[in-house]
């Protein structure tokens, strides 16, 4: 069976957070309330757009209206690639590691419909076998089902699966799995969240050299 490479995206196959941060601040100015810079937005991004809401609105001493959610994921779905860009290096390196023999896949919690929007404007929605969204099953990371979940849809198994993400829910949910997880320490995780990670990775075009060596690392345990 082919070797497959499981992706976060927001912090691992794109930096997003000026996006993010523009559709949450127009939100908050709705509201009249404060704004956030885009360094307080990824502290708070990675456990999907309810979260975030919830996150950025007590920040502000207030819970969520009941159409603040909406009105987010519509604002932000019209405007997910307008600043948005891939890191250095992913589109020459998926490309190489689909020319490998990899299969690849998306496993992020961001709602399916903005993810498949925002990678087809990024030119590499084709590459991917799968995309497991935060409303794609019934759980999300950090519960390895997710990630399980996504790993069937695109057709590979556990024993020759690698994780990669910039978040403790990727470490998390991986580990849970049984498959092992790089840390992509250009993300927005703090360099505390690679606790459990099999490897840490310092550049995206690390990646095929790392997960080659674990998925050898597993095949031989």
């Amino acid at each position: 069976m082919s070797r497959t490479l499981l992706f976060d995206l927001d912090g691992t196959l794109v930096d997003s957070v000026t996006d993010l941060s523009a559709a949450l601040n127009r939100l908050m100015q709705s509201r009249d309330l404060p704004k956030f810079s885009d360094s307080e937005t990824a502290i708070m991004v990675g456990d999907g757009a309810a979260v975030l809401i919830e996150r950025a609105f007590a920040a502000r001493a207030r819970t969520p209206d009941p159409t603040a959610l909406a009105e987010f994921l519509a604002d932000y779905g019209a405007n997910a690639a307008v600043a948005t860009r891939l890191y250095p290096g992913v589109a020459t390196t998926l490309a190489a590691l689909v020319a490998d023999g990899w299969r690849l896949a998306v496993c992020t919690n961001k709602p399916q419909a903005p993810a498949h929007a925002l990678l087809r404007a990024l030119g590499i929605e084709r590459m991917f076998a799968a995309i497991g969204g935060g409303d794609s099953f019934p759980v999300r990371k950090p519960d390895p089902a997710h990630l399980l979940a996504t790993l069937s849809v695109a057709g590979g198994c556990r024993q020759r699966a690698v994780m990669a993400g910039d978040h403790a829910n990727d470490v998390a949910a991986a580990r849970g799995a049984g498959i092992p997880c790089i840390f992509a320490a250009w993300g927005y995780g703090p360099a505390a969240m690679a606790t459990g990670a099999a490897a840490v990775a310092r550049d995206f075009t690390e990646l095929p050299a790392i997960a080659g060596r674990l998925v050898g690392n597993a095949a031989r345990a």
